[in-house]
């Protein structure tokens, strides 16, 4: 295709992703109270090969050529990096200190769970063909696997979060926090099982080794390079086209190193916004960045992850069976353990089941990692619907859970502000 036909094709993919998300997060709000966000992921499925691609297979392909995927794809990287900077704006660091032992617990435990189980269930999955490749180990089956189970939809999290009304909240820091350390972990796991493909040592020790490195400087160096932009912003009264401009740039530099290091845009994106100046300059910044993100760039993530999702796969009752399994196994796993360690950590019971409900989400970060497990042939075509249907039924089960557990009841007690219907909408 020229540059002139990818033109075209973009404008029109922009305007059918744009429409169906809208759409489809209004019918998920509207008939089952489900965060606009959601309803995003399941556009995005829908767009793919799962429903569009069945129902009308040469109109999918006309209107998402393989040529104009890679557009697409640096659109949904710009999007998804561009948001998790403005959640790490809202990050309270004061929150997070309080509360910094307790969020490494929640995670911890619920990696170590996840791991467990998928050490008690992988060699019965082995026994199964073409759940894994021929060429998978056990070892790195299994490491997959955890990784697997053990994610946390990050991305998702925070969007939750945001529209709940927890974004100042201890809990919504708490599970923002443990999202994260969560995150990284599984992508380090990701990282050595396709070093054992292939891919060789170095790359594992890259993104471990690279990602300490490159969190610490960000951390260390980060309040004092990019205060002078705060003192900008208090004495101009608003973000100037400089500033911005510089803004934009060094977010660019932290997604590309994140990236770089075999980590992901979003945690250099979230990293850089955590360290920001604080007051009006996060106040102007996002109202210039923030609409444009959300409602235009953000759609792209969803739906590009889409256009690799099909969940036609599973057709047998065996199959039916063994996914049924493993979603039993995920939820009570990652939910039961980040509920206890929660617990253990002091959090009421109430407290702890909400933040239980949360982490459970795995929405897209597990539609990445298990693509990536797909395309470098660690698990086949079965195994891939499955944890496609593990991500979607946990996500859609997060909001209302929470809600159940612990928002219902918070907003009544005035612990939380009543939902907020243009966030809810956004």
């Amino acid at each position: 295709m020229t540059n002139a036909q990818l033109s075209v094709h973009f404008f029109l993919q922009m305007l059918v992703i744009l429409a169906t998300c809208r759409g489809v997060g209004w019918l998920g709000k509207k008939f089952l109270n489900q965060p606009q966000v959601v309803g995003e992921m399941i556009a995005g499925v829908l767009l793919g090969p799962t429903l569009f691609g069945l129902l009308a297979p040469e109109w999918q392909k006309a209107l998402f050529p393989k040529e104009s995927i890679s557009v697409l794809y640096v659109c949904a990287q710009v999007g998804v990096g561009l948001y998790m900077f403005i959640v790490g704006l809202g990050f309270r660091k004061d929150h997070f200190k309080a509360n910094a032992g307790a969020a490494a617990a929640v995670s911890i435990s619920g990696m170590a769970a996840p791991f467990v189980v998928a050490i008690m269930i992988t060699p019965w999955l082995m026994t199964i063909p073409g759940l894994f490749s021929d060429k998978a180990t056990q070892f790195n089956a299994t490491l997959f696997m955890g990784a697997a189970i053990a994610i946390t939809a990050f991305p998702m999290l925070a969007r939750i979060i945001h529209e709940r009304g927890l974004t100042n909240s201890k809990l919504g820091t708490l599970s923002l926090s443990a999202g994260a350390i969560d995150d990284a972990g599984a992508w380090c796991v990701l990282a050595i099982v396709l070093a054992s493909f292939g891919a060789g040592a170095s790359l594992a020790i890259t993104t471990i080794v690279g990602g300490v490195i490159f969190a610490s400087v960000v951390l260390l160096l980060g309040p004092r390079l990019f205060a002078p932009l705060g003192r900008i912003v208090e004495r101009e009264g608003k973000i100037t086209p400089n500033v911005l401009g510089i803004t934009l740039m060094a977010f660019m530099l932290s997604a590309f190193v994140a990236d770089g290091i075999g980590l992901h845009a979003v945690f250099g994106g979230f990293l850089l916004g955590t360290v920001m100046p604080r007051g009006k300059f996060v106040e102007e910044l996002k109202k210039q960045i923030e609409p444009f993100a959300v409602v235009i760039l953000l759609p792209t993530f969803f739906t590009f992850s889409g256009l690799n999702t099909s969940l036609t796969m599973i057709n047998n009752v065996e199959l039916v069976l063994i996914a049924l399994a493993v979603l039993a196994g995920s939820i009570i796993a990652k939910g039961g353990a980040c509920y206890a360690a929660a617990r253990l950590c002091g959090q009421d019971n109430r407290t702890a089941l909400g933040i239980g409900a949360l982490m459970n989400s795995r929405g897209l970060m597990e539609l990445i990692i298990i693509n990536i497990g797909l395309q470098k042939g660690v698990i086949g075509t079965g195994l891939f619907s499955m944890l496609v249907l593990m991500a979607i039924v946990t996500t859609l089960m997060a909001s209302p859970l929470f809600e159940y557990v612990y928002g219902k009841k918070a907003r009544e007690t005035g612990e939380l502000d009543a939902l907020d219907p243009s966030a809810a909408n956004a």
